[in-house]
């Protein structure tokens, strides 16, 4: 039990303060975005720089207390909080400093993705974020980094030009090509193993103001001819256009209209990343499958299309259970156990979908960071999102059950931020980096030999 004079002199110590169990703001600031995960931390260093990220990880490491490290935003395994040790947040340190010359920008650990859009598409630039705003800079990046320009410019993690971290020892490195290279390979694609990243700089792109948005959503009984002729329009389209297939279902708000409340529909997001009315004509053909339910396409602002799923996934309102997988194919057969899957969810708020990869980050070699599904075309994800505690249960056991039904037609890979609860440990981890894997401990064993950063989907120290 440590002291009230030493946390005093720790909180004195920053320019940020510390939040305890006695605060009245304590179970405010340790919601995470996942309203399933409640946990107790001992106690919340809420940082201003990385002066207090490194007071914090020194007094985590002097006081034996195991740490965990709050970036900006999502956190579906809940690996954010720890319970009876030190959250390093940084959710306040959302500073971004573009140069439209260089088409560079410095985003602080702390931000989130609306944070770097609004502040790059002043200059008409894009650095590869997800596809929801509010998602935070730092988690998605660290683990890849799924987005809406993946076809044309690859993960977020593939935009990096260098990161400040700090390490277990207390110590700020810069990592980039030139200085230390092997922990800039690693932090690529390998979260929050290795350090903390205070700052990312992040090579830009011309991306808007205006893209093309498709977004036409097709009535579940046609779901099948819906996925193979998206399969067959992604498998043969330009790196400008980066899409994902989804079931679900319409759900009771004024944003739709009413007649369509309530169907279960496979929707088809897909954003066209060039001239929006060249982009009209090249996705016309996914609003010509059918006859759909409803069709929100159209040209969009950039950061408009980054916030469009926003409110399907608010704050601590919802509980989430995200788990994915790689795909060996997407024929037929394939198609087909993912819509009888997708017709028989509990609840109809869960999602289920299909990412295309593609262009950019297929070519990108598997060996050159530590990203790893390169050579995986599409992926699957069941990202089960419900209101109600009760359902927790059914949801999170129907979504596991899933995944192991799909074993005949998975790869060897998935995608690290979407672990469910990383419950399957060393094997899960050991299968989203696959080859990578044994470099990786490598490197953990020279920056954290101790595992002082265990709170993630953990990489061991190699012996």
């Amino acid at each position: 039990m440590l002291e009230n004079k030493t946390i005093t002199e720790f909180n004195n110590a920053l320019l940020g303060e510390i939040i305890t169990p006695k605060d009245r703001r304590y179970d405010h600031e340790r919601q995470v975005w996942n309203g399933l995960i409640d946990k107790y931390p001992l106690l919340i260093a809420k940082c201003r720089g990385t002066s207090d990220v490194i007071h914090s990880v020194n007094f985590a490491r002097e006081n034996k207390l195991q740490v965990s490290i709050r970036g900006g935003g999502h956190n579906v395994a809940g690996l954010a909080l720890v319970d009876d040790g030190l959250v390093i947040d940084l959710s306040d340190m959302r500073g971004v400093h573009v140069d439209p010359d260089s088409k560079t920008a410095i985003v602080e650990g702390g931000a989130i993705w609306s944070d770097v859009d609004r502040e790059t598409q002043l200059y008409g630039l894009a650095a590869p974020g997800g596809v929801v705003s509010t998602t935070g800079v730092a988690g998605l990046t660290l683990g890849g980094g799924l987005g809406r320009l993946r076809k044309k410019h690859g993960l977020s993690c593939d935009n990096l030009h260098s990161v400040r971290i700090v390490t277990a020892e207390g110590n700020v490195l810069t990592a980039n090509e030139q200085e230390n290279s092997d922990l800039f390979w690693a932090v690529r694609g390998g979260g929050g193993n290795f350090g903390i990243v205070t700052s990312f700089e992040f090579n830009l792109h011309k991306v808007g103001p205006q893209v093309m948005f498709c977004l036409p959503m097709y009535p579940m009984e046609i779901a099948e001819k819906v996925l193979s002729v998206w399969r067959d329009f992604m498998v043969s389209s330009p790196d400008e256009v980066s899409s994902e297939a989804l079931l679900w279902s319409i759900p009771d708000v004024e944003d739709f209209p009413e007649e369509a409340r309530g169907k279960s529909i496979v929707g088809i997001p897909a954003m066209y990343s060039g001239d929006p009315d060249e982009g009209q004509q090249v996705l016309q053909p996914l609003r010509e499958i059918g006859e759909p339910v409803v069709d929100l396409s159209g040209q969009y602002p950039f950061a408009v299309v980054q916030t469009m799923f926003d409110w399907v996934f608010p704050k601590n309102e919802r509980n989430y259970y995200f788990k994915s997988t790689d795909l060996s194919s997407l024929d037929n057969d394939v198609i087909n156990a993912f819509v009888s899957k997708g017709k028989e969810r509990p609840v109809p708020s869960m999602l289920m979908a299909i990412w295309h990869y593609g262009g950019e980050m297929n070519r990108i070699p598997a060996e050159d960071t530590a990203f790893g599904s390169r050579d995986t075309s599409f992926l699957l994800s069941v990202d089960s999102v419900w209101d109600d505690p009760a359902d927790s249960e059914k949801v999170i056991a129907w979504s596991r059950n899933v995944l192991d039904e799909m074993k005949p037609y998975s790869g060897s890979g998935m995608y690290s931020n979407f672990p469910g609860f990383g419950e399957e440990g060393n094997e899960l981890v050991q299968s989203a980096y696959g080859k990578n894997y044994e470099r990786l401990s490598k490197i953990k064993a020279k920056y954290d030999p101790d595992n002082f950063f265990s709170v993630n989907l953990n990489i061991k120290p190699a012996d």
